[in-house]
């Protein structure tokens, strides 16, 4: 399994630099598109029903939604940037008291909010440097490498039982630590204002897993171990994206807040 999972992320990764350091910008958003948009199928299975329709209406709205926020409201991507800054908080507050009944609107709302702010975020962050939108996703892929190792070598005292049983307060140590590597690693090639960047890094990575655990209160709902199988060892596309969902509209906001270039 581990080298299974492996092999998928350097595939991933190698994918991942093309899209962003040599297609075309038009092309590189266009994916990040139909990432969010699988994103959003996959979301789909989460609102209860077998019915096709009902899932293409719900991948059609989430891409009108897009549509409307990148093309016609350019002036309100910083507001649903903070929308979902209030949202990850209230998210993080939902944790503590799942499980929890979700109505079928409660899931449609969750998924326009979980969904949209991401992909407004990851193209601002494209657009603004391929450079910087290829480090905030280094943060998550790291935190969660190393909560992973950490977990499985150290892991005790559970982090959120009723939501991810295999999620430990170790695995989250570890991963914040080699966040701290990652940024310290960084700083070699790039100027960088250690004091800012490292508490900036690690909230960041914190948030990351607040997505982590909300995505999965909504797989555990309806029964699902994963939200597909796209991916050999790690699932489908929103099993990659959801820390991904909340990191990084809390990192595009964050750009103003610490000068990051």
């Amino acid at each position: 399994m581990l080298k299974q999972r492996i092999i998928t992320a350097v595939i991933a990764l190698a994918a991942l630099s093309l899209v962003l350091f040599v297609v075309p910008p038009l092309v590189a958003e266009l994916v990040i598109a139909l990432v969010v948009l699988a994103g959003a199928w996959e979301w789909s299975a989460f609102l209860g029903g077998k019915m096709m329709l009902m899932r293409i209406i719900y991948v059609i709205l989430i891409a009108t939604v897009m549509a409307i926020v990148g093309m016609f409201w350019p002036d309100g991507v910083e507001r649903v940037l903070q929308v979902a800054l209030v949202w990850w908080a209230m998210a993080l507050i939902w944790a503590f008291f799942f499980p929890t009944k979700i109505s079928t609107a409660i899931r449609w709302l969750c998924g326009m909010l979980v969904l949209v702010p991401m992909y407004v975020a990851l193209v601002m962050l494209y657009q603004a440097n391929p450079s910087l939108l290829l480090f905030a996703l280094l943060i998550v892929w790291v935190a969660d490498i190393g909560a992973y190792f950490a977990g499985k070598q150290f892991g005790r005292v559970k982090l959120a039982p009723n939501i991810s049983p295999g999620k430990t307060w170790e695995g989250v140590i570890g991963g914040l630590i080699l966040v701290v590597l990652l940024i310290l690693g960084r700083s070699i090639w790039v100027e960088t204002n250690l004091a800012i960047l490292i508490p900036f890094g690690l909230g960041v990575a914190g948030v990351s897993i607040i997505g982590d655990l909300t995505v999965s209160m909504f797989k555990r709902t309806v029964g699902l171990k994963d939200s597909g199988k796209l991916f050999p060892g790690h699932g489908g596309v929103l099993d990659r994206i959801d820390s991904v969902a909340a990191a990084a509209p809390v990192f595009a906001l964050g750009l103003g807040w610490t000068g990051l270039q």
